[in-house]
């Protein structure tokens, strides 16, 4: 089975021609659609067999419905998980009703964007309902370009004192942490619940290769997911990417990431890890 880590919902279930295209140089190699509809986003998904589907909640305003509203379009393949922001006086309310309600199987937090610091008693909160309910988390814990958003709570070590607070809660660091892989693989290295994804690395091959290198000399490539982070890449050149990962290091002495290695990350079993098997 192929399970893709972090997939964003499609902008509206219609098709539209005109392309919203992402801004020159957020991805390096090309701009990509934002606005990609339902047919479009099933044609992309066809490679994986589920999908961990998934946004940002900001304040009171959370992706949840639309979330659930895709789920229940397509319940055979995605996994659906909800967004609180921790800062928000609704936020416990808001978590309940949508795993009680909605069929929610994960949370997915970002202190970078939302704005928080991983350690405040109201994340502190959800973290306990989390792990108390078996729900694993998705942290966005990587840089991005927004200027309001901290990059000091972007860093994956922020989230060392989460894991150590909440031994029980399954962790999945996105994006590798970049471009602090070095970081998030010591992380993954201390904390047997903390995992990480290659969602949005392989445009930069260079950093994508050195960190699986730096992964595999740490014996940690057993807890790398399969992610593409679309609409920003897709399953089929994510896969394509990552098969073709030693070819940066041709003719060289460098050494290479084992094919057995490859399709493991590419075949892990992520649900049962996160705890969402059966």
């Amino acid at each position: 089975m192929i399970v893709d880590a972090h997939v964003h919902t499609p902008k509206q279930v219609e098709t539209v021609d005109e392309p919203d295209l992402s801004p020159p140089g957020y991805r390096p190699d090309k701009q990509y659609k934002r606005n990609v509809g339902w047919e479009e986003f099933q044609q992309a998904m066809a490679p994986v067999d589920k999908l961990i589907l998934l946004g940002i909640a900001h304040g009171a305003e959370t992706p949840n419905e639309e979330i659930h509203k895709y789920a229940q379009m397509w319940p055979d393949k995605i996994v659906p998980f909800c967004s609180v922001d921790p800062t928000d006086p609704g936020a416990m309310t808001e978590l309940l009703l949508a795993v009680k309600d909605m069929g929610m199987r994960g949370i997915k937090l970002s202190p970078h964007y939302q704005n928080f610091d991983p350690m405040d008693p109201r994340a502190c909160a959800i973290y306990a309902t989390a792990e108390r309910l078996g729900l694993p988390i998705i942290f966005h814990q990587a840089t991005s370009p927004r200027r309001v958003a901290s990059l000091r709570w972007a860093h994956p070590m922020a989230l060392d004192e989460v894991a150590t607070a909440f031994p029980e809660l399954r962790i999945l660091v996105a994006h590798f942490g970049h471009p602090w892989q070095p970081d998030t693989v010591a992380l993954i290295r201390k904390h047997p619940h903390v995992y990480t994804d290659i969602s949005a690395q392989f445009y930069r091959p260079w950093q994508f290769y050195n960190a699986l290198v730096l992964c595999m000399e740490y014996a940690q490539l057993h807890k790398v997911f399969f992610g593409t982070d679309y609409p920003v890449t897709e399953p089929q050149e994510t896969l394509d990417a990552l098969r073709a990962v030693n070819e940066i290091v041709e003719g060289t002495r460098l050494p290479r990431i084992p094919e057995d290695e490859i399709e493991a990350i590419i075949h892990r079993d992520v649900l049962g890890l996160l705890g969402l098997a059966g």
